[in-house]
């Protein structure tokens, strides 16, 4: 009886000294989430910081522009697993000869970056301030090259860039699909 008395008590030691660990490492997931969210956070605080620099959009710039060519700011086409960034760097050159000449071209300043989703953020932080001529505005539109088949899921993917740009404090400029 002693025996099976001492076995039990073991036992329950055992099983007591389990649910212990399982808390303990229970309260270090807890403590381990909330340190990653508070490095998220203080990331995207880092990024909408680092985007106030550039000043609010003139809409009055850009109203009447209504080709993606002719567009300036940066321009956001987004696929079913990609986003295409299209920049125009600013012409170093601050004099008007020669300007939009085959000595100066602008394509030749115009850039295309194909990103992951998660990349976004830091894209757009990392452009120099002349690639935002009209202000803190992006260009967003469905990637003409998508096939039918994709749209739902190149929807739900520039429904949320649109989302992740607002939370940025960038202007989005919806274009329709081509």
């Amino acid at each position: 009886m002693a025996l099976l008395l001492g076995v039990a008590l073991t036992a329950c030691h055992k099983e007591e000294q389990a649910v212990v660990g399982a808390a303990q490492n229970a309260v270090n997931a807890e403590h381990k989430a909330e340190a990653k969210a508070q490095a998220t956070a203080t990331e995207g605080d880092q990024q909408r910081t680092a985007l106030a620099l550039i000043p609010l959009p003139t809409k009055s710039m850009y109203v009447d522009v209504h080709e993606p060519d002719a567009w300036a700011n940066p321009f956001l086409s987004v696929g079913a697993d990609t986003l295409d960034l299209r920049i125009t760097l600013a012409d170093a050159n601050p004099s008007t000869v020669g300007q939009g000449t085959m000595l100066r071209p602008e394509a030749a300043r115009r850039q295309e970056i194909q990103l992951r989703p998660e990349e976004l953020a830091q894209a757009l932080v990392a452009l120099p301030a002349g690639a935002w001529r009209y202000g803190r505005v992006i260009a967003v539109a469905e990637s003409p090259l998508a096939s039918p088949k994709d749209r739902p899921k190149v929807r739900r993917n520039v429904e949320a860039a649109i989302q992740r740009l607002n939370d940025l404090g960038i202007v989005v400029e919806e274009w329709p699909a081509r």
